[in-house]
């Protein structure tokens, strides 16, 4: 994918061309050879290595990529009026829409988009083609999501031929080309910095950020920048005084660790660009969960029930299939007014059957069935470990042997037929709720 290309010139103060890849002999502000205005230049370009990866509006790009008529209208990718917006291109959102924005919000700030549900098996395909390109760069890739991942590209000037600000420009060439969607790049001395820096000019962006500039760039930037930073912690720093980064660069990290306990330190580090963390390819997954949003709310247990089973049967399926097993169970739900509730157990053992993360779901559920009415149900596992001692006898529950051979069936024969091929009483007949669609799998 990435021939052996010459460069005569590589002043960093000079930069190369986004678009021809050509290493400039001034400062002009177009490329001396095509004449594009994407020229990147930056006092460190040529001796960073660490780089962030993110594709641009990944979901609503793939659909536009697949559908051209789609190409220059606003586009929503989500699960219908009672759903939340998975991703909305640039067009949707000029008018406001944004991720996890509830679905009848989003169409009230821009009626005239294009809803698309979500087809997320042919998004997963299409991310790991642009994973497989990252790889043929480096075999140190960080997946953070399906469509981002950390790069450390140290070490790969002699494989490409090129230095590795290069290499990230030619590889968003290529997944233009090949695949037909758009990415943005950071690239940087360290992954805080890289990621910040691939959100600055989106889409097709890439942005460079040096560790000479760090500390007065971030002073000018809102502490919400800062990993872990969230509305909530914002506004408890708000009440403090601080808003910007620049003020928690002048305070000493043991007032903030006295204020803000681990939090402080992280604040200390950050708000300087001190970020050691490296690049780790072997990033294995923390929880595997389901969850579906309904098209009304729902308060009764009944109906709260085969809903819960059929997103337990979907974890279960997504666990042997990856041959691993989870030691927690964690419900999810969020109620009419948008209000999370996260409940979790611990099982002596880990568990891979649905039944038994049924079982334990159930029991939480019944503590939350107070007549709240819920739009959102979920159910997952977490403290993952392979499937070697999952599940073993309980000399307990003697039934327990019986319902795992009975859930062996089954899985055998939906194997051979399809998933709705065999149902429990839980399910059968229960409607639409008791079968989430597949792409709302989390």
């Amino acid at each position: 994918m990435f021939a052996v290309m010459a460069a005569p010139v590589n002043d960093p103060e000079h930069g190369f061309c986004r678009d021809c890849l050509t290493p400039q002999r001034s400062r002009a502000m177009r490329c001396e050879r095509c004449g594009s205005p994407r020229i990147v230049r930056h006092a460190e370009l040529y001796s960073l290595h660490l780089a962030h990866i993110d594709c641009d509006a990944f979901y609503a790009a793939v659909e536009k990529r697949d559908n051209p008529a789609l190409r220059d209208k606003p586009v929503i990718v989500g699960g219908g009026k009672r759903g939340v917006v998975s991703t909305a291109c640039y067009i949707a959102r000029i008018h406001g829409v944004r991720s996890a924005m509830p679905m009848f919000k989003a169409l009230e700030a821009c009626p005239e988009a294009i809803v698309v549900k979500p087809d997320m098996e042919k998004y997963v395909r299409v991310g790991r083609e642009v994973r497989a390109m990252m790889l043929a760069l480096t075999p140190l890739v960080e997946p953070i999501s399906i469509d981002e991942a950390f790069l450390d590209l140290a070490g790969t000037e002699k494989l490409h031929g090129l230095p590795p600000a290069l290499v990230l420009a030619r590889f968003a060439q290529a997944v233009e080309k090949e695949i037909g969607i758009t990415v943005s790049a950071g690239l940087s001395y360290c992954k805080f910095l890289a990621k910040i820096a691939s959100d600055f000019r989106k889409p097709r962006g890439y942005a460079v950020i040096g560790e000479e500039e760090a500390v007065s760039f971030l002073a000018e930037q809102p502490v919400t920048m800062i990993w872990g930073v969230g509305k909530a912690f914002a506004e408890v720093l708000a009440r403090d005084g601080i808003r910007m980064i620049g003020q928690l660069q002048k305070m000493e990290r043991s007032d903030l660790m006295g204020r803000y306990g681990v939090m402080g330190d992280r604040l200390y580090r950050l708000s300087r660009g001190e970020d050691d963390r490296r690049v780790h390819p072997d990033h294995d997954a923390k929880s595997v969960s389901a969850e579906t949003t309904f098209d009304t709310d729902i308060a009764k247990m009944d109906d709260l029930l085969p809903v819960l089973r059929a997103l337990s049967e979907k974890v279960s399926a997504r666990l042997k299939k990856a041959g691993i097993a989870g030691r927690t169970v964690v419900l999810k739900l969020k109620s009419q007014d948008f209000k999370l509730r996260t409940r979790n157990r611990q099982l002596a053992d880990p568990t891979r059957l649905a039944d038994r993360i049924f079982s334990t779901g159930l029991d939480l559920l019944r503590r939350e069935a107070d007549g709240t009415r819920y739009r959102l149900l979920g159910i997952g596992v977490s403290d993952l470990s392979d499937d070697e001692k999952a599940d073993p006898p309980d000399l307990v529950d003697l039934q327990s042997r019986k319902r795992a051979l009975a859930e062996g069936a089954i899985d055998t024969l939906r194997d051979k037929f399809g998933r709705k091929a065999v149902e429990t009483g839980y399910t059968f007949g229960k409607g639409r709720n008791a079968h989430p669609p597949e792409h709302l799998d989390d």
